[in-house]
């Protein structure tokens, strides 16, 4: 194994909050099948960042992206993520580890979400 994925969100006290980020990792499994995807949360849902990169590197990986699930980007991905980011370089040296621009600024994601309001 080389590459794998880590999709971040926010996290919530509510279990089925996580319920479409663990679907939209299916369907990445579905489409690249035998490559690592794993949901990771800042807050109050586990795993959290850290544990799903150290899970990852441990399984093999060599190369990590996250993709924050953010619509709007604040203050955990503009300050926490680039910080957890750097504590996890620090614990893989040997680990390429890159986060993507946040969902909501990708303009895939903006025209799909402008098609859904197009079709309400």
């Amino acid at each position: 194994m080389t590459r794998a994925i880590v999709l971040l969100g926010h996290g919530s006290r509510d279990p089925a909050w996580r319920e479409p980020m663990d679907a939209v990792a299916a369907r990445v499994r579905e489409r690249a099948p035998g490559l690592p995807v794993a949901c990771a949360f800042l807050e109050w849902q586990a795993p959290d960042l850290d544990a799903a990169i150290d899970a990852l590197a441990a399984q093999g990986a060599t190369s990590v992206v996250v993709l924050p699930m953010f619509v709007g980007v604040g203050k955990h991905v503009r300050d926490d993520l680039p910080r957890r980011l750097a504590a996890a370089r620090e614990r893989h040296p040997a680990l390429a580890i890159r986060a993507l621009a946040s969902v909501g600024e990708q303009a895939t994601a903006l025209d799909c979400m402008a098609s859904i309001a197009l079709e309400a």
